[in-house]
């Protein structure tokens, strides 16, 4: 049996897709839906059961569960992602406390437990972007919700646990059912929005002296490629500690967005514009995932590369109006 906590969101519905693919539906998906339509991400999946993400701590459902029903693995995926959520309060409950208390369940019940941790933990990336847990206290993340993972992290190596647990910092994950995610959806998603209507995309314009205008790169990662370094972990329950999930190449906002206008049969029209200056001093102008540990740790399925990713994902979702994986 395996909970997925954000199972309806972006990344947990994708992963929940490939495990249904690969025969695996004992699955108990924990999510927060509110006013959102990150519900239909559930409709084509196949799964046990579902809970609000409250209820499945202040009624204890998932400590039933891991009595009852002998839970194996415990994705924790689920968490407010917002870079720009100024309510640190909210980000402590949500993306700390909450991640504590379930990591001391599994460990207790002795169920495997993979977390999503992030990019946005490496700041603005003057210290790399090296998976190592001894340097994690040289981090300085730019945002409160990058600071709220780093705190988890921290926390489970602090109190000892690295060798226990798995933690996934995820680079720029793109791909189907992001749709629900509003400003924080990836750049190919708001674009091709753009483009079909305006025949035009728009991209900030630089505020550094090291990059021109759509320059600013970042490793971006397909959602399907994310799920398979994921599913990684799952299968190998020995790799334990803090590995980047990314492509190891960081690419420009430029040319990860021209496979839109090609698959549209489009010509380039691209117009940058002046970046907000509340995200000016937060904002990442270069990331690029140091892949090292997780090549080292076995994993050797090739990784999608950009243009054949942003295809797939224009021509066979976003152009065909499938708003889900299927």
């Amino acid at each position: 049996m395996i909970i997925v906590t954000g199972g309806s969101g972006f990344i947990g519905s994708a992963l929940v897709w490939r495990l249904n693919q690969l025969g695996t539906d004992d699955i108990f998906i924990v999510d927060h839906f509110a006013n959102d339509e990150k519900f239909r991400n559930l409709i084509p999946l196949r799964f046990k059961d579902v809970f609000d993400k409250e209820e499945f701590l202040e009624k204890e459902i998932f400590y039933d569960l891991l009595k009852d029903e002998n839970i194996d693995t415990i994705f924790h995926l689920g968490a407010c992602s917002s870079t720009t959520e100024a309510n640190f309060d909210y980000l402590l409950r949500n993306n700390f406390e909450y991640s504590k208390e379930l990591c001391l369940g599994a460990l207790d019940f002795n169920a495997r437990f993979i977390y999503a941790s992030s990019a946005a933990t490496y700041g603005d990336g003057s210290k790399g972007y090296k998976d190592d847990e001894k340097a994690l206290q040289d981090l300085s993340p730019l945002n409160g919700y990058g600071y709220s993972k780093h705190l988890f992290d921290l926390w489970v190596r602090d109190n000892g646990y690295s060798d226990q647990v798995a933690g996934l910092k995820y680079f720029n994950v793109y791909g189907p059912n992001e749709y629900h995610k509003k400003e924080m959806r990836s750049v190919v998603h708001k674009c091709f929005g753009q483009i079909k209507e305006s025949g035009k995309a728009k991209l900030f314009k630089s505020t550094s002296d090291k990059y021109g205008d759509g320059e600013q790169k970042r490793d971006f990662i397909y959602v399907k490629d994310a799920v398979e370094m994921t599913l990684h972990f799952y299968e190998n329950k020995d790799l334990n500690g803090i590995f980047n999930i990314g492509t190891g190449e960081a690419n420009s906002f430029n040319s990860f967005i021209k496979p839109i206008f090609k698959t549209l049969n489009l010509p380039e029209n691209i117009e940058y514009f002046d970046m907000p200056e509340n995200l000016i001093e937060k904002y990442q102008d270069f990331t690029c995932a140091d892949t090292d540990k997780l090549k080292k740790s076995g994993y050797k399925k090739p990784i999608t590369n950009i243009e054949d990713a942003v295809t797939d994902y224009v021509k066979n979702y976003l152009d065909m109006k499938n708003i889900y994986l299927h």
